[in-house]
């Protein structure tokens, strides 16, 4: 009688070889979605408006003033921010918009939104340029 020192395995008995059809599936998805996930990156790292609140005063609750940082790619372009105030229940209380004129790229404007009742704090709700 043969003495065999291999461990019997029904794969190699009955011609089953392991599946590998996925790993083609992975490749296909992961090219695809390293080129998206580079196209979105680069370009949501230059969007063409971009603004952010850099301080607001609160001294006088009724007309608190808001300062601010507005970057446009394009400086022949008007844009309109609007400007909120808002109360200790986070109720609206003031509301303006403001157009800023073409001219510079870069700017801090301050601006006084004045309210209806006391404010705590003072945001942008959004800005955008004009056709």
């Amino acid at each position: 009688m043969p003495v065999e020192n291999d461990q019997f395995d029904f794969s190699d008995r009955y011609g089953i070889t392991p599946a590998r059809g996925w790993v083609k599936y992975a490749a296909g998805f992961a090219i695809v979605g390293g080129a998206w996930l580079l196209w979105a990156g680069l370009h949501q790292a230059n969007p063409a408006l971009r603004y952010e609140l850099i301080s607001f005063s609160n001294e006088d609750p009724r007309n608190p003033e808001i300062r601010f940082l507005v970057q446009r790619a394009d400086g022949t372009q008007e844009v309109q921010c609007t400007l909120v105030a808002r109360d200790y229940e986070k109720n609206v209380v003031g509301q303006i918009d403001i157009t800023i004129a073409a001219g510079k790229t870069y700017l801090e404007p301050r601006y006084i939104v004045p309210t209806r009742a006391d404010a705590v704090n003072v945001g942008i709700s959004r800005c955008r340029t004009l056709p």
